[in-house]
């Protein structure tokens, strides 16, 4: 039975929840709103087994769906020139989520994510970050929320090349994961297929991989030139 929390969270994400067929075309205004980071995220799908829900703006609904019968990998290489995003691309990651994260100490400290001694990558996060540093107060690793809705809450976590092996990664994620089901969401955590070190800190940490898949389009690198 699907935890409730992650139901809830896919039916607000995506705009429905379960899919009615092999692939489901529907729209919601998150699509064209600042998502968790302040920017907009077009088109978003997750995928199980039973079927993909891919959610795209309302204006352009019709136009994806006249697309016709093809699988979401064609369909998503066709978004970009459907949605008029030139240089944007499609991307597929395994989309894993746990309401039973591995148990264990709680070895980070969550901090504001301004906090100036954390790297730049987690600061877009806001509010509170877990992080772990070292016996000198450098940082080693971190863990930020990407809080989607008030069911679901997405997990990205990173370590300092030299603190790598000591399983730094597997603990903060774990550690997170606790905190957000104490908090009423669910916990949901994202890597590429081809990513080893990140789905073992994923299943380590109590994430199994279900054979879900998430969908998306992503913006073109920054610099010159850039389409607006």
């Amino acid at each position: 039975m699907l935890d409730s929390r992650l139901y809830h969270h896919l039916v607000t994400w995506l705009g429905q929840w379960p899919a009615g067929q092999r692939l489901h075309v529907v729209s919601s205004e998150r699509r064209v709103r600042p998502g968790w980071d302040g920017e907009r995220h077009p088109v978003v799908g997750v995928g199980s087994r039973a079927g993909v829900v891919l959610s795209v703006p309302p204006t352009h609904l019709a136009a994806v769906r006249a697309l016709g019968d093809l699988v979401v990998d064609e369909v998503l290489d066709e978004l970009p020139r459907v949605l008029d995003l030139p240089g944007w691309s499609g991307y597929r990651a395994v989309f894993r989520y746990t309401v039973a994260p591995t148990p264990g100490p709680d070895p980070g400290e969550w901090v504001d994510a301004a906090d100036p001694g954390l790297p730049s990558w987690l600061r877009p996060f806001g509010g509170e970050v877990l992080v772990i540093r070292d016996e000198e107060g450098r940082y080693l690793a971190g863990v930020g929320v990407k809080r989607h809705d008030g069911y679901g809450h997405e997990l990205a976590v990173g370590t300092e090349p030299a603190a790598r092996g000591r399983g730094l990664a597997r603990r903060l994620v774990a550690q997170a994961a606790r905190r957000v089901l104490d908090e009423g969401a669910v916990p949901t955590y994202l890597h590429a297929t081809e990513n080893v070190a990140s789905a073992r800190v994923a299943t380590a940490a109590g994430f199994p991989d279900h054979g879900w898949t998430l969908y998306a389009l992503a913006p073109p690198p920054p610099g010159p030139p850039r389409s607006p």
